[in-house]
């Protein structure tokens, strides 16, 4: 097992309550009755961010994931550049203002305008001045509804399962391969601002014994063995890990209504459980495959209720 059972399962547990809260956030965008009386998908409009109102792309749905990708390698060939340049201030900028439009994104569900353009403003803020594990993860599991709620009106269960299938391709590519995303995690926790869920843990490191030696120890004296003392290490999960089978799931959601939807997240879930529970310790491994695949038998689940 990759991390102790239970940060797996604590894990597991934030990664299905990001699904949910998102889903959440999605279904509290959608205009049911100007959709029944027109016949036409109709979306509420995004809230305004310090004055600015925010837009969603214009894209056509079965072929936004084409954009959605190309963006994807664009913004990872950004990153890398600031990697390889040790420009870790930018970053934060960077980061703190997706995480404002997110924010406010999925705030803007529940609250009005100006309160959740203060509410996501000030949560990002804080996020990146004065970082804690509670605030990190607590902002986490709202973020990504923001980031569906921006994008899934103009995204297909066609695009969605297109989506899905090139990031596992690409996320094998870069764990395994090139290893990119290796180092981009590495960075963004050097930075103290990591793009998804975390747990930072003490685990015990590997004993050190000496009784090994007992036949060289001179007669008449004591042989003791050491333990090597704790080590802290990170449960993390990143970003495209919860935000694309969230996007899959509001997809779904659009196409075929709350109860299929709902059923997603819960495979998604246990690929991801079994991945951690099968992976070993201090080895890195592309989880998008395993939760796609958990995506995928969620939808075939769900034509059948």
């Amino acid at each position: 097992m990759k991390h102790t059972l239970k940060i797996t399962l604590f894990l597991v547990i934030l990664f299905l309550g990001a699904q949910y809260i998102g889903l959440g956030i999605v279904n509290s965008y959608i205009d049911v009755e100007t959709t029944k009386q027109t016949g036409n998908f109709t979306v509420y409009p995004l809230p305004d961010i310090a004055g600015m109102q925010l837009d969603r792309p214009d894209l056509q749905e079965d072929t936004s994931f084409v954009y959605i990708i190309i963006a994807v390698l664009i913004g990872t060939g950004i990153i890398l550049l600031l990697v390889k340049y040790g420009k870790i201030n930018i970053w934060k900028l960077w980061f703190m203002a997706a995480m404002a439009v997110c924010l406010t994104a999925a705030f803007g569900a529940f609250f009005t305008s100006w309160f959740a353009s203060v509410l996501g403003i000030g949560l990002a803020i804080w996020k990146v001045l004065k970082p804690n594990i509670i605030i990190h993860n607590f902002t986490e599991l709202f973020v990504y509804g923001g980031l569906a709620a921006i994008f899934f009106p103009v995204i297909s269960i066609w695009a969605a399962t297109m989506l899905l299938i090139l990031i596992s391709v690409y996320d094998m590519y870069a764990v395994w391969k090139s290893k990119h995303m290796v180092a981009l995690a590495n960075f963004q926790k050097d930075a103290g601002m990591f793009a998804g869920l975390m747990l930072p843990y003490e685990r015990k490191a590997a004993a050190t014994s000496t009784a090994h030696k007992a036949s060289r120890t001179a007669p008449g004296k004591a042989v003791s063995g050491k333990t090597s003392p704790t080590e802290t290490k990170s449960a993390i999960l990143g970003g495209g890990d919860v935000g694309f089978p969230l996007l899959f799931a509001a997809a779904v959601l659009k196409g075929n209504g709350m109860l299929p939807a709902l059923v997603i997240p819960i495979f998604a879930a246990i690929a991801l459980f079994l991945l951690l529970y099968m992976a070993k310790k201090d080895r890195f491994y592309p989880a998008m495959p395993f939760i796609s695949a958990g995506c995928f038998v969620g939808l075939l689940i769900s034509f059948l209720l």
